[in-house]
């Protein structure tokens, strides 16, 4: 968001990196002019990530492109045009066995196996997401700002909709800005075949009595912060952020297995289906989310140092943290920024990696290893220039880790020979481009 003003003694001393990334935290813009003057043509940002998991695991293409333009004076409209194609191979929940395994595919038309002592990868994964977001931004005041936008994406089975709005008032000279912001959000999911019931066995192909039809939720996100500029150098943000998600939850591709007490083996599932016991995931039909948010940056004589902190908890158990480092150094027109960020998560209350035959079926259960207890570390390094018409063009390559741990008690029999908690190991790539107006 920016907001032009006259006078911005506080911003204008902090050097040149540090002062841009002030202006995007605070609210404000370039200073305006006095005299008329013709509105500047439209500013655009491009970006291509590449996002691939190893193991021919996921692998994600995103193209990104953001156009910006002061429509009237001070008064701004923001459009933005992503499209993700995603492909590979998804961890189902199921945990390996000493026998091959069999599936029937989310669509219910068709099977595929798992070999003996392999991770269950759903090899059908196949998606493009198409995304679009517009906010229109405007002074309402001489020190405040408000911004209005609505977004829309739609994939293969899953469509989302959602408006927001944010409110900024400055405070002592500028240096002080505190914001309000407000989501609203609907998002829709129809997988091929149905939405399957939680807790129901998976059946065998054609077979659908255990579907249903499409499912929604609704998700209200709150945000308020202040962003404090404590010296020439130095500027602080603090958020706290709340997330409410009703509806449902579940994941319709994510599924348990059911094996013996002793010795580990999958048993049985419906008769003639040719499957093992496979129960569909099953989440609760709320959600609430509290994150608190802590940024610094620091210049050093053009050198910027970035440093973060968050931390969410949870209704569901699920607590994390995440520490983010990020030091820019600039050379002339050339910059180099490495990138460290360690991230830390508990499991959900109604974690389970697998469910036990004979045993009394839990009201919630799920085996995505997203909801599980694991660390998460991203190392990286970016690349930027400027360009000879007042653009810029950057690239960063950077590598991510995970390791997690199953539930407590779930290496029974031959389950304590497998991996049940494979390590992840990725690689991101981008190439963003910012057309200058020279």
């Amino acid at each position: 968001m920016q907001l032009k003003d006259k006078a911005k003694p506080a911003v204008r001393q902090i050097g040149t990196p540090l002062a841009a990334a002030t202006c995007t935290l605070l609210g404000l813009g370039a200073t305006g002019s006095v005299v008329a003057q013709e509105l500047p043509p439209w500013d655009l940002d491009t970006s291509l990530l590449i996002y691939s998991e190893s193991d021919g695991r996921v692998r994600d293409t995103s193209v990104t492109a953001r156009a910006r333009k002061e429509i009237r004076e001070e008064k701004f409209l923001d459009l933005t045009l992503a499209i993700d194609s995603l492909t590979g191979a998804s961890p189902s929940g199921a945990v390996p066995a000493s026998t091959v395994q069999t599936f029937t595919s989310p669509s219910g038309n068709s099977q595929y196996t798992v070999g003996a002592g392999a991770q269950a990868l759903d090899t059908s994964f196949l998606d493009t997401r198409t995304a679009l977001g517009a906010s229109w931004e405007m002074p309402i005041a001489r020190l405040s700002l408000l911004s209005l936008g609505a977004s829309l994406s739609d994939e293969y089975d899953y469509t989302h909709a959602g408006l927001n709005a944010r409110f900024a008032r400055d405070f002592n000279n500028r240096n002080t800005t505190l914001s309000f912001g407000l989501a609203l959000a609907n998002d829709t999911i129809d997988p091929v075949g149905g939405t399957p019931v939680p807790l129901t066995p998976m059946l065998g192909v054609g077979a659908g009595s255990n579907k249903r039809g499409g499912q929604s939720k609704d998700v209200t996100d709150f945000l308020l912060g202040v962003t404090q500029v404590l010296s020439r150098h130095t500027i602080v943000q603090l958020n706290y952020s709340l997330s409410q998600s009703d509806g449902y939850l579940s994941d319709p591709y994510k599924v348990l297995s059911v094996v013996d007490p002793v010795t580990g083996s999958p048993t049985a599932g419906p008769a003639g289906s040719g499957l093992y016991r496979y129960l569909f995931d099953s989440r609760p039909d709320a959600r609430e989310k509290q994150s608190l948010y802590g940024l610094v940056k620091r210049d050093f004589n053009g050198d910027v140092l970035e440093a973060s902190y968050r931390y969410m908890t949870d209704d569901w158990g699920v607590d994390s943290h995440t520490l983010e480092l990020r030091y820019r150094w600039s050379f002339g027109e050339r910059y180099l920024q490495p990138h460290v960020r360690f991230y830390q998560q508990t499991a959900a209350d109604f974690y389970r990696t697998v469910l036990f035959d004979g045993t009394p079926l839990p009201v919630y259960a799920t085996a995505d290893h997203r909801l599980g207890e694991f660390d998460g570390l991203t190392i990286g390094l970016k690349y930027g220039q400027a360009t000879a018409r007042g653009g810029e063009w950057s690239a960063r390559v950077e590598y991510y880790t995970q390791t997690g741990n199953p539930s407590p008690g779930a290496a029974v029999g031959a389950l304590a020979g497998f991996d049940l908690y494979p390590d992840l190991n990725a690689v991101i790539a981008q190439f963003s481009y910012k057309f200058g107006r020279r």
